[in-house]
C-alpha cells in the first residue's frame, strides 16, 4: 500500500477541499466588504443625520429668537399679554436646542465656541432687551418703553446672533463637504479592493482546479496507459501502481487482482496442458506415476508423495514415492492396503479429498542434504474414474496450498483418472495378447496330437483375435467417456430443476385437490348433520346410527384434508404465522377442556403442571402452538391405553442438541405418555410425511402420519423445534420448545408467519360449539327464528348439493329461499326481487364467477347495504382478503357449518323496521 501524504484523500474529498477553499476565500471576501460597507453606511447615516439635524438646530435656535422679540414687541406695543405666549415659549425652546446643537458638536471645540458665544448673545438680549421691555411694559412704564425703541439696543445684538449663525452654517456645510468629499473616496477604495479580492479569489479556484484535476486526471491516465499496454499484449505480470489513496488506487487494485485471477488462469491452462502432453508419452503404470507425481511437485511445491494403484486383487498397491525414505515407509504404512482401511483406504472409499492440518512430529521425514523436518500439514485424494477409485494420492508439504492450488489438484485428478483406465486398459489388452500368443504355441506343439480339436482351437483363435479389436477400439471410446461424463452433469442438473418443478406442482396439486374435496364435502357433512338431528322424528336409532356415522367420518375426512392442506402450504412455503401476545396462565384450562372427557372416556390420568419460573405472557403464534400441542396430546392419548398423559411447562436459559441449538431462554412444553413406545430406528421416521412407525400401528390406531410432520414444520416456523425421547413398551415423551419473546415487533421477523383461514375457521367453529353449550338450544333456536322467519335468502352456487343441502337446513326457521347455480342467474334475480334479505354466494363458479358477481351488485345494481355472505373452498388468507376488497360482507370456507351459517345470517340481517 502507498505512503500516505498531504493528498490522500477520496475523489469526492479532494474536489469538496478545493470547493471549500474558494468557499473560505469568497467568505473572507464578503466579510472584508461587508465590514467596509458598514463603515460606508454609518458615515452616510452621520452625514445625513448629524448635518441636517445641526442645521436644523441652528435655523430652530434663530426662530427662537425671532419668536421672543417678535413677542416682545406685540406685547410692548399692545400691553396684551397674549403677544407673550411666543416669547415665552422661545423663552424656554432656545435653551432646549442650544443644549441639543452643543450634543452634536461637542467633537468640535471651535464650534462649541462659536455656539457659546450665541447663547452668551442670546442671554445678553433676553437681559438687556426683551426681559427688560417685557418688565417696564408690566409697570406701566410706557414713555420709558418708548424711550427703550427709539434707541433700540436690542437690535445690535439680534443681528449679531444672526451673523454669528451663518458664521456656525458656513462652517458646518464645509465640514459636510469635506465628509462627502471622504466618502467618495471610501467608495472608490471599496470598488479597488473588491475588483483585487474578487482577482485573488479567481486565481485561487484557477489553481485549486488545475491541482485537483491534475491529482486525479495523471493517475488514472498512468492506469489507463498500464491497461492499455496489457489488453495490447504487453507482460500481464507488470503490475499498476498507484500512489494515492483515492478511487483511482481502488481502480488499480482492482485491476491488479483482474490480472492476478487472469494470470493465474493462465498458469492453470498451462499446467494442465504440460501435464496432458507428459502423461499421454507414458505406457507404463510406474513411469505414468514417476511423470505424473515428479511434474505435481513442481506445480504444487510438495515435499513428498507416494501412489497407491489398484491392482487385480481389487486392493491398492504402494507404485511409486517421490522423495521417500524405503526403510522409513516400511515402518510407517504397509505397502498393500485394502479399501477401507486407514486413511488411504477410506478416501477410496469416500471418493473425496482429506486435508490434515498440523500432522505430529513423527508422521514422516521430509530429508535434505543438509536435514530434515516434518511437514505441516497432508493431503490424501482419490483418483477416479466412472464413479471407480483407480488409485489414492498421499501428498505432504511444508507449506499449506492456496485454494487455487486444490483447484489445480481437482483437474489434475481427473486427468490422471483417464490416463490411469487407459494404462490399465492398454496393459490388459497387452497381458491378453501374451496369453494369446502363448496359446498359440501350445495349440502349435499340440497340433499333432488335437487334430481333431484344430478347427475349434482355431474358431477361439478367431474369438481371441476379434477380442483383441475390440479392446484396442475400447481404448478410443475411453477418451471419449470424459465429456460423456459433463454431458451427463449437465442433464443430471436439468433433471434436479425438473425434480424441484415436480414437487412444486405436487404441492399445488394438494392444495387444489383439497378445494375439490370440500365442495362435495360441504353438502355431505350439513345434510349428514340434519339427518343426526332428526327434526322431522322419522329415523330410528339405527339410521339416526348411520347418519352419525357419515358426519363422523367427513369431519375425519376434514381433518385429513386440513392436515394435507398445512404440509402442502409448508412445502410450498406459502404458509404465515402471526406473532400476538399469548396468556399462559390459561393454558392449561385450555387443553383440559380440549382432552378432558377423552381422558376420563379412556380412564388415564391427565395433569397438567407449570413452572413456576413460566412467565405469564410470552410472543408466538398462539393458534399454531395451540396446533402443535393438540397433535401431540391427540396422539399421546391415541397410543396410550392405560397410565397416564402429562404435561409439564418449564422455562430453560438455553437448549441444545444435535438438530437446534440456542443460548436464549426457552419455553418447553413436555408431552408425556405411557403408551406403546417408539423404537430407536423409527424415531426419525415417525417426524416424515405420510409415515408411522410400522403397518401394524397404521391399521390398529389409523391416521395419515401428517400430524407429527406438520407439527415439526410449524415449530420450525415459530423458531423452535420438537424432541423425541421415548422407550418401546415404557411411553415417550415429545417437547415443544419455543423461544421466549417479551416483546415483538415487525421488523425483528420479516417471514414469520400468520393464521391460515381453514385454521382459523375450524377455531371460530370450535368457539362457536363452546358457547353453545352455555346457551339453551331451545332459546338460540327462538331467537334465531324470530330474527329469520319470514326473511328471504337467496343461495347461489353450482353444485345442486350444496343448495340442497343448504336449503333443507334453512327449512325449520321458515324462510323464504330463492336459489341461483350461476353467476348471471344471480344478477337477474337480485334485480327482479328487490326483497332479498341476504345472499350465500359461492366464489369459484364458471362463466361469471364470485369476484366479478360481488362487483357487479356493488357497483353497477348499486346495492352497497344488501348483505352477501362469500362462501369458497379456497381458505388461503389472501382468498379471504380479496372477496372481502371485491365487496363482500362476511366470508365462510367450506365445509360450513351449519349453525356458523345461521349465526352469520343473524348478525347481518338487518332487524325489521
Amino acid at each position: 500500500m502507498p505512503e500516505k501524504h498531504a493528498w490522500s484523500l477520496k475523489i469526492r474529498g479532494k474536489i469538496a477541499l478545493g470547493y471549500v477553499v474558494i468557499l473560505l476565500m469568497l467568505g473572507l471576501f464578503l466579510v472584508i466588504v461587508s465590514n467596509r460597507i458598514t463603515s460606508l453606511e454609518k458615515e452616510t447615516v452621520f452625514l445625513s443625520d448629524h448635518d441636517i439635524e445641526v442645521h436644523e438646530l441652528t435655523y430652530q435656535i434663530e426662530k427662537n429668537v425671532l419668536d421672543m422679540e417678535t413677542g416682545q414687541r406685540g406685547y410692548a406695543l399692545t400691553g396684551d399679554g397674549s403677544y407673550l405666549d411666543p416669547y415665552n415659549n422661545g423663552l424656554v425652546e432656545w435653551r432646549i436646542n442650544v443644549a441639543k446643537l452643543n450634543g452634536l458638536i461637542s467633537d468640535n471645540p471651535e464650534q462649541v465656541r462659536n455656539l457659546n458665544s450665541i447663547k452668551d448673545n442670546i442671554e445678553k438680549w433676553i437681559d438687556e432687551a426683551g426681559q427688560y421691555v417685557v418688565d417696564l411694559k408690566r409697570n406701566n412704564q410706557n414713555e420709558a418703553v418708548s424711550t427703550f425703541f427709539r434707541n433700540d439696543t436690542g437690535k445690535t445684538v439680534v443681528d449679531e446672533i444672526r451673523t454669528q449663525s451663518d458664521y456656525f452654517r458656513d462652517i458646518e456645510r464645509n465640514l459636510t463637504h469635506e465628509r462627502i468629499s471622504s466618502l467618495k473616496n471610501s467608495n472608490h477604495k471599496l470598488l479597488s479592493t473588491m475588483y483585487i479580492l474578487w482577482g485573488l479569489v479567481a486565481v485561487l479556484a484557477l489553481l485549486i482546479t488545475y491541482v485537483l484535476s491534475a491529482s486525479i486526471v495523471n493517475p488514472l491516465y498512468s492506469v489507463i496507459q498500464a491497461i492499455s499496454a496489457i489488453a495490447g499484449g504487453g507482460n500481464r505480470s507488470e503490475r499498476i501502481k498507484v500512489k494515492t489513496m483515492d478511487e483511482v488506487y481502488e481502480l488499480g487494485e482492482a485491476t491488479n487482482s483482474l490480472l492476478d485471477t487472469v494470470q493465474r488462469d493462465q498458469w492453470t491452462s498451462e499446467q494442465l496442458t504440460s501435464m496432458s502432453i507428459a502423461l499421454q508419452e507414458t505406457t507404463d503404470m510406474t513411469s505414468l506415476c514417476r511423470i505424473f507425481i515428479s511434474r505435481l511437485s513442481v506445480m504444487l511445491e510438495m515435499q513428498y508423495a507416494t501412489i497407491f494403484v489398484l491392482n487385480h486383487e481389487e486392493k491398492f498397491k504402494r507404485t511409486y514415492s517421490y522423495a521417500g525414505a524405503e526403510n522409513k515407509e516400511a515402518i510407517l504404512g504397509a505397502d498393500i492396503i485394502q479399501p477401507g482401511a486407514g486413511l488411504v483406504g477410506q478416501c477410496a472409499l469416500d471418493q473425496r479429498i482429506h486435508i490434515i492440518d498440523h500432522l505430529p512430529e513423527d508422521y514422516i521425514q521430509i530429508s535434505s542434504g543438509l536435514g530434515r523436518t516434518a511437514p505441516k500439514f497432508a493431503v490424501i485424494a482419490p483418483i477416479v474414474f466412472e464413479n471407480k477409485t483407480l488409485a489414492v494420492l498421499e501428498i505432504a508439504a511444508l507449506t499449506k496450498w492456496a485454494p487455487y492450488h486444490f483447484e489445480l489438484l481437482n483437474e489434475l485428478l481427473e486427468m490422471m483418472g483417464v490416463t490411469v483406465n487407459s494404462v490399465m486398459t492398454r496393459m490388459e489388452i497387452q497381458r491378453l495378447l501374451q496369453e494369446s500368443q502363448v496359446m498359440n504355441e501350445e495349440l502349435q506343439v499340440q497340433s499333432e496330437e488335437l487334430q481333431v480339436q484344430s478347427e475349434e482351437l482355431q474358431v477361439q483363435t478367431e474369438e481371441l483375435q476379434n477380442h483383441t479389436s475390440e479392446l484396442l477400439l475400447l481404448n478410443k471410446e475411453l477418451e471419449n467417456q470424459r465429456s460423456v461424463a459433463e454431458n451427463a452433469a449437465v442433464e443430471l442438473e436439468r433433471y434436479n430443476e425438473q425434480l424441484e418443478l415436480s414437487s412444486r406442482y405436487k404441492s399445488e396439486f394438494l392444495a387444489n385437490m383439497s378445494h375439490e374435496l370440500r365442495t362435495p364435502l360441504n353438502s355431505m357433512l350439513i345434510l349428514s348433520q340434519l339427518l343426526t338431528e332428526n327434526r322431522n322424528n322419522t329415523l330410528t336409532e339405527e339410521e339416526q346410527g348411520y347418519a352419525s356415522v357419515i358426519y363422523n367420518s367427513g369431519s375425519d375426512l376434514l381433518g385429513m384434508i386440513n392436515d394435507i392442506l398445512d404440509l402442502s402450504k409448508v412445502e410450498a412455503g406459502k404458509m404465515l404465522v402471526e406473532m400476538d401476545a399469548v396468556n399462559l396462565t390459561e393454558l392449561p384450562s385450555l387443553l383440559l377442556g380440549y382432552f378432558g372427557k377423552l381422558a376420563e372416556g379412556q380412564n388415564l390420568q391427565y395433569q397438567i403442571t407449570m413452572g413456576t419460573e413460566v412467565p405469564d405472557l410470552f410472543f408466538t403464534d398462539e393458534m399454531r402452538m395451540h396446533q402443535i400441542l393438540r397433535n401431540l396430546l391427540s396422539n399421546a392419548f391415541k397410543f396410550t391405553e392405560q397410565g397416564a398423559v402429562t404435561v409439564d411447562i418449564n422455562l430453560l436459559d438455553s437448549y441444545s442438541d444435535k438438530y437446534y441449538s440456542t443460548n436464549e431462554p426457552v419455553l418447553s412444553f413436555a408431552v408425556k405418555d405411557t403408551g406403546i413406545g417408539i423404537s430407536e430406528e423409527n424415531r426419525e421416521l415417525i417426524f416424515e410425511a405420510f409415515r408411522q412407525a410400522d403397518g401394524t400401528t397404521a391399521r390398529k390406531f389409523g391416521g395419515t402420519g401428517l400430524g407429527l410432520s406438520i407439527s415439526l414444520q410449524l415449530a420450525r416456523l415459530l423458531g423452535g423445534h420438537i424432541s423425541l425421547e421415548s422407550e418401546e413398551a415404557a411411553g415417550s415423551t415429545f417437547t415443544l420448545y419455543l423461544p421466549y419473546r417479551e416483546a415483538y415487533s415487525e421488523d425483528e421477523t420479516l417471514n414469520l408467519p400468520g393464521q391460515t383461514q381453514a385454521a382459523a375457521a375450524t377455531e371460530r367453529v370450535e368457539s362457536i360449539h363452546a358457547g353453545m353449550l352455555t346457551v339453551s338450544n331451545d332459546i338460540l333456536f327462538e331467537k334465531e327464528y324470530a330474527k329469520l322467519q319470514g326473511r328471504t335468502v337467496l343461495i347461489v352456487d353450482d353444485d345442486t348439493r350444496n343448495i340442497f343441502a343448504l336449503q333443507k337446513g334453512l327449512e325449520p326457521y321458515h324462510m323464504k329461499v330463492l336459489t341461483a347455480q350461476t353467476g348471471f342467474e344471480c344478477l337477474q334475480i337480485v334485480r327482479e326481487q328487490p326483497d332479498v334479505d341476504i345472499v350465500l354466494l359461492d366464489i369459484m363458479m364458471p362463466n361469471l364467477d364470485g369476484y366479478d358477481t360481488l362487483s357487479i351488485i356493488r357497483e353497477e345494481l348499486l346495492l352497497p347495504e344488501l348483505p352477501i355472505i362469500a362462501i369458497s373452498a379456497k381458505t388461503m388468507k389472501e382468498d379471504r382478503e380479496r372477496c372481502l376488497s371485491a365487496g363482500a360482507t362476511d366470508f365462510m370456507s367450506k365445509p360450513v357449518v351449519l349453525q356458523d351459517v345461521v349465526t352469520r345470517m343473524c348478525r347481518w340481517i338487518q332487524d325489521r323496521a
